[in-house]
């Protein structure tokens, strides 16, 4: 027995020791909200439990107060109007959902969180607002490994939707879309606090429980983050089978959301909303909320797909990239595009290649949780790389309903040229524009910091994108998605940077990662190789490549002789310390590593020159190289 429980407690401290162990702060909500519809204002009660756990004295906190964006001349506004003074016409760089409006709505249009009230463990304390940040000056520091309550009162006015969050969408006709609607306190890790301010772009929270009440017009229908408590008494298709709501009399209803570990809280209302609910055997409940014009079956079909394809990507999903972990996900109608949330997402339409990439914004975000700020990349370039499989896979399954067979099918964005990879080939085509273009700033730019808008999506969805892609072309397709998996196993709900990233990949590889990184993500420095000569020593053939671009890679190099015969030779770049496993079945011969610091590189190939039939450099495409026109020979002697 004594012999078990030693073993046991080894295993289970062995285990534990594998996993990332950072410090990171908690915090619980509990808030009490009325909404008036009529003057579209709300008043709030907020409790805030705030869980110290760092080994750092707190003398300051900060709270984001997003929607104080929506005001003329805010930051939001202001440079959104100096991002549109590049380019011309309808190719201004601004966001075409911002464009100038703020600037011109009106008192009542505007959005505004104004604090009313704030103590901590019941004394009052000093804050100064300076626009979407609220700093409060503690009247005693929060010690090290401590817990801390503030209490807040605060109103708010719902903005004319304009980005993201607002009421009154003329393109939705959604009443409400509730994001970034309460002060919410900034993340404080081993950095120190973030206190960004709404310019633009991403977010980043702390991990914690929401306990959300909302009193609202009664014949408004919610959607939103978290579990309703009092579902068998709000009813609209959220009560338990064969139960009757039993609504309380008045003119409001309260609907009480719960919401265990997450770093935020949506919710979404509207009197017309149709709600449409599917369950997953052994896993959550599907929610679709939408509104719909009369008579407009399309529209409901469309939606109703939405609700079907979540339940058919789901398995595929969790065995590629790890177990949802929650008891529901909603797909609620609203924001101004696609909006990720914790457990929700809002979208503007039912478009099914949106609704699969916010669902996978469930891993590369809410569930993982890094500094979207700084490593836009890594949520939305790692949520493009998902989306765009899970799609693959859904028009898979498709096409076998339709036919009754396996059918292979390509991507979303096919390649349209020969010089694209069959898989993320929209990636690959839009980083080589960003790179033509000349306006291609690091993935380590600030999201807000980027000079253009253009520089700043393409570098995040799709220079993101092509990142994990050419990973699969370094490390190997089979280890790339082990990599993922595994990733998600030792950094979920921990909030990983880039270096976390990297370091999980080399112990799984057994591959120095540490160069593709700093030249792909801290730089912008391009590839280029290409066939430089071949010539013939006796029976043998040496072929001299060229390294014309700036960022060292392993090369595969296919060989095709004139008997049909094919043979990979493959060079593993210096920096690598180690080789990917052969991919295929073709025969490979594994040659010295390029050393970086050579422009040009000679193999040896056992076969005479006239029996070659043509040199390819990456035939898979996966590489980004930038000018493939030298990447291939075809010997016609």
């Amino acid at each position: 027995m004594k012999f078990f429980l030693l073993t046991l407690l080894t295993f289970s401290l062995t285990g534990s020791q594998a996993q990332p162990d950072r410090w990171q702060q908690k915090v619980k909500y509990d808030m009490d909200i009325t909404m008036d519809v009529q003057t579209n204002r709300f008043t709030g009660k907020q409790k805030l439990e705030y869980w110290n756990n760092s080994s750092d004295t707190l003398k300051k906190v900060f709270y984001h107060l997003y929607w104080n964006a929506f005001q003329p001349n805010s930051m939001m506004d202001t440079r959104s109007r100096e991002l549109g003074k590049i380019g011309e016409g309808n190719n201004r760089d601004w966001d075409q959902r911002v464009r100038d409006r703020i600037l011109h709505l009106t008192p009542e249009e505007i959005g505004y969180q104004k604090i009313l009230s704030l103590k901590m463990n019941g004394v009052v304390q000093q804050y100064n607002v300076q626009e979407t940040i609220l700093e409060v000056v503690l009247s005693k520091p929060i010690l090290p490994r401590s817990r801390v309550v503030f209490d807040m009162d605060f109103e708010a006015q719902v903005p004319l939707q304009v980005r993201r969050s607002g009421r009154d969408n003329p393109n939705t006709g959604v009443r409400y879309s509730m994001s970034q609607w309460y002060p919410k306190i900034c993340a404080y890790d081993y950095n120190g606090w973030h206190p960004t301010p709404y310019v633009a772009r991403e977010f980043y929270g702390v991990w914690g429980d929401f306990n959300v009440k909302i009193t609202i017009d009664r014949s408004y229908i919610l959607g939103g983050t978290g579990y309703l408590q009092n579902a068998n008494q709000v009813g609209y298709g959220y009560e338990a089978k064969n139960v009757k709501p039993a609504r309380p009399s008045g003119n409001t209803l309260t609907w009480h959301f719960n919401a265990p570990n997450v770093h935020d809280f949506v919710w979404a209302a509207d009197p017309d909303f149709k709600h449409i609910t599917r369950e997953i055997s052994n896993g959550p409940v599907i929610h679709v909320l939408y509104k719909n014009k009369p008579g407009n079956t399309a529209n409901d079909d469309a939606w109703t797909e939405v609700a079907d394809a979540a339940v058919t990507v789901l398995p595929f999903i969790e065995k590629h990239f790890g177990e949802y972990p929650y008891k529901q996900y909603s797909f609620i109608h609203g924001g101004d595009g696609g909006m990720e949330y914790p457990m929700a997402t809002l979208i503007s339409g039912p478009g099914l290649g949106t609704a699969f990439h916010e669902l996978m914004h469930s891993w590369y975000q809410m569930m993982l949780n890094t500094n979207e700020s700084m490593y836009a990349w890594m949520d939305e370039g790692f949520t493009s790389y998902a989306s765009s499989m899970v799609g693959s896979y859904y028009r898979e399954q498709k096409n076998k309903q339709v036919t009754g067979n396996a059918v292979a099918t390509g991507p979303a964005n096919t390649a349209a040229a020969a010089d694209l990879p069959k898989f993320h080939a929209g990636a690959y085509r839009n980083y080589f524009n960003l790179v033509a273009s000349g306006v291609e700033e690091p993935l380590t730019t600030h999201a807000d910091h980027f000079n253009s808008n253009y520089a700043y999506s393409v570098a995040a969805y799709s220079k993101g994108q092509v990142f994990l892609s050419q990973l699969g072309y370094i490390i190997g397709e089979k280890q790339n998605s082990e990599l993922l998996l595994e990733y998600y196993k030792q950094w979920r709900f921990k909030s990983p940077n880039a270096d976390d990233f990297i370091r999980v990949a080399e112990k799984l590889s057994n591959i120095k990662l540490d160069w593709y990184k700093e030249y792909w993500v801290n730089t912008t420095k391009t590839i280029d190789y290409g066939i430089d000569s071949l010539w013939q020593e006796g029976t043998k053939t040496k072929i001299r490549l060229k390294m014309h671009g700036e960022m060292p890679m392993p090369l595969d190099v296919a060989l095709e002789f004139k008997d049909g015969s094919r043979q990979t030779a493959y060079i593993p770049q210096y920096l690598m310390f180690g080789e990917k496993p052969s991919e295929d079945t073709i025969p490979r011969r594994v040659h010295e590593p390029w050393k970086w610091t050579h422009r040009t590189y000679v193999f040896e190939v056992d076969n005479t020159l006239m029996n070659i039939k043509s040199i390819e450099i990456d035939p898979t495409y996966r590489m980004a190289d930038i000018n493939r026109r030298n990447n291939k020979l075809v010997l016609s002697f």
